[in-house]
């Protein structure tokens, strides 16, 4: 039996990397997936830890309540919190099933003070890679961790481990 999944995004970033982590967290078991978009009833930018939990909390929820008939339902929400070395960068991931919700984040990096200046003046931060690196869409392809890291974490690796992490409560562990 197949079960469904159903990722609050089109982004094909991050349904890929919500493939993968279900698919190396339950190898045995088959899974349909869907990408749906849902508004995270945050800023466009989250700013916070607080806010960009929230936002993929809310992710989670709104495609929940838009498809009740899936097992499992995915928000991913990247966000930026300042703190005394400069501008951090993460996501927060939360997966909900009909009986648990379960919620990682991923590891944070610091991005280079220009993207950081941009964003403080109220640029998105995927935007802002774009303009600095003279790219057009990396928020859909590897982001500012692939593009700052030269390709070695992409962002579809960088959020599967927190995908990863974010299933543990759901596994049959002993």
């Amino acid at each position: 039996m197949s079960l469904k999944v159903i990722i609050a995004s089109k982004n094909p970033v991050k349904i890929e990397a919500t493939q993968a982590g279900f698919k190396r967290m339950f190898p045995n078991q088959s899974f349909t997936y869907k990408g749906l978009s849902v508004p995270s009833e945050v800023s466009d930018q989250p700013m916070s830890n607080k806010e960009t939990l929230q936002g993929a909390a809310n992710r989670a929820k709104n495609a929940k309540d838009e498809n009740l008939e899936a097992d499992y339902w995915v928000g991913i929400e990247g966000g930026i919190y300042e703190d005394d070395f400069g501008m951090q960068a993460f996501a927060w991931i939360v997966v909900l099933s009909k009986e648990k919700a379960s919620q990682a984040q991923t590891a944070v990096f610091y991005v280079p003070e220009p993207i950081a200046k941009m964003v403080r003046e109220g640029v998105e931060l995927g935007e802002a890679d774009d303009i600095y690196f003279g790219r057009s869409n990396s928020k859909q392809k590897d982001g500012a961790v692939g593009i700052l890291t030269k390709g070695e974490i992409d962002r579809k690796s960088y959020y599967e481990h927190a995908m990863i992490m974010a299933l543990i409560p759901f596994l049959k562990n002993p």
